[in-house]
């Protein structure tokens, strides 16, 4: 069986109530369940929620919220793996024979279903690997990252790429933040994300936008908008 997990839990501090505020007309939390709902590969799409309102959007949005996420699970603190491992316990618990999970994040508008079909083709094609998530280019090489001194100047990063050609550096990529195909055993062993046994799903950079804070909020709209216009390619 394999099951979507969506955490979102009340708590956000930087954008409160971050995960059903209106994005376009629509919860935020919305785009993920209907990306989930329209990949078709889902037996189950769930939420994690602590909070009962987003309980209730979740639900008028086409998902199961079958369990209100444990306190302690629900802080600052709490990380990924161990909100996506307790469903998928929960999930075992009440004989749901869980062999694949997808955590897909709830401040994804830009996630597409067949990005999340091609995640699924990707993990099951390799026996042994763990995990396949999206990932996205860096648009700059990362070799040539500068800081700023606390006196105000600058100094390289790696200064002994100061010299390199852009052509002739290894590009770099970042994690995208949409979702994470993982294989129970791999949820439950609460195996590392960055390791070899992930597999890369390749997005390009114009459909990745992390939203963390307001001016985030704005250029994710202005890129979903620019998106759409141009035909959702």
């Amino acid at each position: 069986m394999k099951v979507a997990i969506i955490p979102a839990r009340g708590g956000s501090k930087r954008i409160p109530r971050k995960n059903i505020k209106p994005f376009l007309g629509k919860p935020m939390i919305a785009y993920s369940i209907g990306a989930a709902k329209e990949s078709g590969v889902f037996d189950r799409i769930m939420v994690s929620t602590d909070d009962p309102e987003i309980a209730e959007v979740a639900r008028a949005a086409g998902a199961d919220v079958p369990f209100m996420r444990p306190e302690i699970l629900s802080d600052d603190h709490a990380i990924t793996v161990d909100v996506i491992r307790h469903a998928v316990l929960w999930c075992l618990d009440n004989g749901i024979p869980v062999e694949y999970a997808c955590c897909i994040y709830a401040t994804a508008p830009m996630v597409q279903a067949r990005y999340v079909r091609q995640g699924l083709e990707i993990l099951q094609s390799k026996a042994d690997a763990d995990y396949a998530f999206t990932v996205t280019s860096f648009p700059f090489p990362i070799q040539r990252a500068i800081r700023i001194r606390p006196d105000g100047g600058v100094e390289a990063l790696h200064p002994e790429f100061r010299n390199t050609r852009s052509q002739d550096l290894e590009e770099a990529f970042h994690d995208a933040g949409q979702f994470y195909w993982g294989r129970t055993r791999a949820w439950l062993d609460r195996a590392p994300f960055f390791a070899p046994a992930s597999l890369p799903i390749i997005l390009p950079r114009h459909l990745v936008q992390d939203i963390d804070t307001e001016e985030d909020w704005r250029r994710a709209e202005l890129l979903f908008q620019a998106w759409k216009a141009g035909g959702a390619a």
